[in-house]
């Protein structure tokens, strides 16, 4: 497809800081091993979390929402999915587990790629796994759901199916024959699948989920532990931005990948740090579990409770959890919302 081109990638050049950054990511890559190694209890503890966090987030995105624990019970599977939110975020585990469990024998094919869409609306009525029948432009909304403008318009519907065999192609091709740089390669094919936008509806998770598929393929394996949905959701707008700057000039070939590869890169960075960080504090002894309470605080978004925190710091009391949220709303970083059972915290702005 556009950007997966062998002229295109053939023109395609780096700059010094973007290999650095290359570079880096790959140091990161050789630490897993180590981690592994050293601390494997926490590991499974992390990967129990981020694959919360990374159903929630993903779905978050796009307007799809559910009280969180509700979001964890579903995942825990310990629940069934009672509304259309629900049964998306059902969907979105199901696949996401799949892709935990057998990435490596999931090759970016056309069946991969329809299976996820089928699994990810696999409890709703309407079927998933079917390319889209009408034109489904990337739009943004006023608050009255009326459109304010046309962020891009991807391809139509009769061009869709072929421009999809030409990615999966295209993507083959550009690791197997051109052996091209995965952490190139990679960003390259999600921006190209949002450009053709293959489905009625779903594009956005999809390419999140085939984002975690395809750096498992190179063993990029920090997507197992450290949520990179909710990496995407707290920068959301400048997600979208990049997305938007990098497909201007798409279906000419002219566009310009830098800004979403930029970006894209730097969530990688940012979900090594904190999975480096993570692992640090939780197998440092004494002031760990303080810091791992106000590492989870710090990235929550919206209204929480004592038990949200509770679910997402193992081995950490409620006593030391509630010891903690006092310190940070004296040090102005949060504020309780309501009395008694139904009271939530929430991170203060500024």
């Amino acid at each position: 497809m556009r950007s997966l081109h062998t002229d295109f990638l053939g023109r395609l050049t780096l700059t010094v800081e973007q290999a650095s950054t290359l570079n880096r990511i790959g140091e990161y890559r050789g630490k897993q091993d180590l981690f592994a190694r050293q601390t494997p209890e926490t590991l499974e503890s992390l990967q129990q979390v981020a694959i919360i966090e990374s159903s929630e987030s993903s779905n978050r995105i796009e307007g799809v929402t559910a009280p969180h624990d509700r979001i964890e019970a579903l995942v825990l599977r310990s629940t069934t999915p009672q509304d259309r939110s629900e049964q998306e975020i059902a969907g979105y585990r199901d696949a996401l587990a799949l892709i935990h469990e057998s990435a490596r024998y999931m090759p970016l094919t056309i069946n991969v790629i329809l299976q996820l869409h089928a699994m990810l609306y696999r409890y709703m009525p309407n079927e998933g796994g079917r390319w889209k029948a009408t034109d489904n432009d990337i739009v943004e909304r006023n608050a009255d759901g009326s459109i304010r403008r046309v962020r891009f318009k991807p391809l139509n519907p009769v061009a869709t199916p072929t421009a999809m065999e030409a990615l999966a192609a295209g993507y083959k091709d550009a690791i197997d024959g051109q052996r091209k740089e995965p952490l190139v390669v990679v960003p390259l094919a999600v921006l190209d699948f949002l450009c053709i936008h293959p489905f009625s509806d779903g594009n956005g998770r999809i390419s999140r989920l085939l984002t975690l598929l395809l750096l498992y393929h190179f063993d990029y394996q920090v997507g197992r532990f450290i949520s990179m949905e909710r990496i995407f959701e707290e920068s959301k707008e400048t997600y979208y931005e990049t997305l938007e700057r990098s497909s201007a000039g798409w279906h000419d070939c002219e566009h310009d990948p830098a800004p979403w590869m930029d970006y894209f890169w730097g969530v990688m960075l940012r979900a090594y740090r904190e999975f480096e960080d993570r692992v640090g504090t939780i197998g440092r002894g004494k002031g760990s579990k303080t810091e791992q309470v106000r590492q989870i605080v710090s990235r929550r978004i919206g209204p929480f409770s004592i038990s949200d925190i509770e679910a997402d710091c193992i081995g950490v009391s409620r006593d030391m959890i509630r010891l903690v949220l006092r310190q940070l709303r004296d040090e102005g970083i949060i504020t309780l919302q309501g009395r008694g059972r139904g009271a939530k915290w929430l991170r203060c702005q500024g």
